[in-house]
């Protein structure tokens, strides 16, 4: 089925990070509406914003996925729903094995109504008792994104036999893909 031609000029932004960016990649690519996901880092010293100083934990970045989508297809509030079920915004500064600060949950905004969504929906998320522990995902205005390195684009798509990516994003991929059906390209 042909996909719909979208213009450029309709097209918004999302930054979010979730632990590790191939996970966050993978996920956000087979979304109806998602035009583009980039890697890379954001909030941290832009001088150093880079695969070896950010894996070291003490550059201030974390991991994220920049997401170009066309809100025409799918919402922001959608993306969020997505955001909050692929990953455990409970987990201070860790995803799993991933450990540090990189890898927290964190949500960039790029205008007070993404703000006010992404508080509203961690609010609300937070009290209704979805998880046993608190929620100690961030939220906080977008500032600089530094695109990631090459060789990190479509990481998991180019890599599927790597023993993360079958261990740790495969698994994901398949809860993932069953939870959101309606809405994969």
């Amino acid at each position: 089925m042909p996909q719909p031609v979208t213009s450029v000029n309709s097209a918004a932004s999302a930054v979010f990070g979730t632990g590790c960016f191939w996970c966050s990649e993978a996920v956000f690519s087979e979304l109806k509406g998602v035009l583009k996901v980039e890697p890379g880092y954001m909030g941290g010293d832009p001088a150093r914003a880079n695969y070896k100083d950010v894996c070291a934990g003490d550059t201030g970045h974390a991991e994220v996925s920049r997401i170009t989508f066309d809100p025409r297809e799918i919402s922001y509030d959608e993306l969020l729903e997505v955001f909050w079920q692929t990953h455990d915004p409970t987990s201070l500064n860790r995803q799993g094995g991933d450990v540090g600060t990189q890898y927290r949950s964190i949500i960039f905004f790029a205008n007070p109504e993404q703000q006010a969504k992404a508080l509203a929906q961690r609010d609300r998320l937070d009290q209704s008792g979805a998880w046993e522990r608190p929620i100690v995902t961030e939220v906080t205005p977008m500032v600089d994104f530094h695109p990631a390195e090459n060789f990190h684009n479509d990481y998991f798509a180019n890599n599927p036999e790597q023993g993360y990516c079958r261990t740790v994003i495969r698994p994901k991929m398949e809860k993932f893909r069953n939870a959101f059906k309606q809405k994969l390209k």
